[in-house]
């Protein structure tokens, strides 16, 4: 299938299918069924007769064909950046395809993480795990435990069996005094620069020593009867009993549209639930972040030794330093680097982000804020490497501050960077590939970019980007990013016209 007539089905899809199986063609409004015909015309049309405009590009007409997408009236008062370059092991024989405000700083969103997860890979190393421990001796009539947590992200209740289940074995059936130490990473557990929509969702939780279950729960919201309240399902349920409820959602029939909106009262575990879903529709899985980490560990750390038969008397949250002096009785690991920055890239995961951020800053500066510390261990590392530090500004490890500032060179300069060193395939594997991985799974399906682009995408309000490595047969790789900045257009029209630019990189040729 061509690329143009792949497009069309994706349209066809969103706009017509999903409107005929809720309702039937018979109630589809006049607008909409002669959408759905125009559209199957046009798709049988591209089928029968492929568009000519889909052969190969003349390096030479690149400039031409990627200004004419960004220059489109409606993108006339958004910011464009972008830089193309050809893959090179030295500066010199770098060929520049196409450059537009290369040299300026955009609002990066999640393209950020590009900086976070090589510094961390080429700083702390491929193999390197974070290590959660118990340390304990007896104590009276049981034993007094400290679990010192070090910021493991991937730490969830199956990491806490295994605790529980290796105490167990080392005879432990009782807990006079059991201590969670939270102070490995220092510093706020919420970056100041972030939104509070951002902090009280699943997206954005607060990255602390203590991880567990990526800090959020979660939970389902089921369609009733018209008019009727949303259905909410915890997926802890005893978390869930937790948490008082103000649901003020709603059960809609077609053609209204579905919508949520959740918001989190920050001094009680209160949410507030509006919007409405359609009847008969699936159920959709949101989640919320858990504002108050150490103690929610500690709730289902508790829960989960006095399940394997270990009475805890006494429990407590260390928030200080205190080092503890008796031996390791337990201890869990983490992934290698290598899986957690492939967890962080394919799908754009703040939290993984964060917590590499701060892995970089304590592991060499324990005294510090881990997030500043982190922040200037990054720096070092990839000025290392090549990247002029005068081309970023970041705020945080995950690219939801908008504080953060990235140029396209300066993201070129990375992806060029890391293609040459040591850990260059490790890299390469952690981003997304289009059209079947993380991000990029759902996008350039059936075109000649699937299977043959890896890289990281970036979404904010007003913000979309891409950067990456195009890599087609019998022609030289191509390093490019993509951003655009301040548009008050849909984030699906800029991404369809960033899309398109990709398309038109992965028909260049040299002609």
């Amino acid at each position: 299938m061509s690329e143009l007539a792949t497009a069309m089905l994706q349209q066809f899809v969103q706009y017509c299918w999903k409107p005929v199986a809720n309702v039937g063609f018979s109630r589809l409004t006049p607008r909409e069924r002669q959408r759905l015909i125009t559209i199957a015309t046009v798709m049988l049309t591209v089928s029968l007769f492929p568009s000519p405009t889909l052969a190969q590009l003349c390096i030479s007409q690149l400039n031409q064909g990627i200004n004419a997408i960004i220059d489109q009236p409606q993108f006339a008062r958004a910011r464009w950046g972008v830089l193309v370059q050809t893959l090179s092991p030295t500066a010199a024989d770098r060929q520049t395809l196409y450059s537009r405000d290369a040299r300026r700083f955009f609002i990066p969103a999640s393209m950020a993480k590009l900086f976070t997860t090589a510094a961390a890979l080429d700083q702390l190393g491929a193999g390197y795990r974070i290590r959660t421990s118990v340390y304990g001796a007896p104590s009276g009539t049981g034993y007094r435990l400290q679990v010192v947590g070090r910021g493991d992200p991937s730490f969830s209740d199956r990491h806490l069996q295994q605790l529980a289940e290796q105490l167990k074995r080392r005879g432990v059936q009782r807990v006079s005094q059991l201590w969670v130490d939270d102070s490995y990473l220092r510093g706020s557990a919420i970056v100041p620069s972030w939104a509070w929509e951002d902090v009280q969702l699943g997206y954005g939780p607060p990255v602390n020593s203590l991880i567990l279950n990526e800090n959020v729960v979660g939970l389902q919201l089921q369609p009733t009867s018209v008019g009727e309240p949303l259905a909410v399902a915890w997926t802890d349920a005893d978390e869930g009993r937790r948490w008082q409820v103000d649901n003020q959602s709603k059960t809609v029939s077609p053609p209204e549209p579905e919508i949520l909106n959740l918001e989190q009262d920050p001094r009680v575990p209160r949410l507030y639930l509006r919007g409405q879903l359609l009847a008969g529709s699936d159920p959709a899985d949101v989640a919320v972040s858990v504002l108050e980490p150490a103690s929610y560990f500690l709730r289902r750390l508790r829960a989960t030794l006095m399940a394997v038969g270990i009475r805890v008397d006494r429990a407590g949250v260390l928030s200080s330093p205190n080092q503890p002096s008796d031996p390791e009785l337990a201890f869990t690991f983490s992934p290698p680097i290598a899986e957690l920055i492939t967890t962080t890239n394919q799908l754009s995961n703040n939290l993984y982000a964060e917590a590499l951020l701060r892995q970089l800053g304590a592991t060499q500066s324990p005294n510090r804020d881990a997030t500043q510390a982190g922040l200037d261990r990054l720096r070092t590392a990839l000025t290392r490497l090549g990247v002029d530090p005068s081309g970023y500004l970041l705020a945080d490890g995950s690219g939801l501050s908008r504080h953060n500032l990235v140029s396209p060179e300066a993201v070129v300069q990375l992806l060029q960077s890391m293609a040459m060193s040591p850990q260059a395939m490790i890299y390469r594997k952690s981003l997304a590939m289009a059209g079947q991985t993380g991000t990029l799974a759902g996008r350039f399906q059936g075109t000649v970019v699937a299977s043959n682009l890896q890289g990281k995408t970036g979404t904010l309000s007003g913000v979309v980007a891409l950067a990456g490595y195009l890599t087609l047969p019998n022609r030289p790789t191509l390093v490019f990013a993509i951003v655009v900045n301040q548009s008050e257009q849909s984030t699906a029209t800029l991404r369809r016209a960033l899309d398109d630019i990709v398309l038109l990189l992965g028909r260049l040729d040299r002609c």
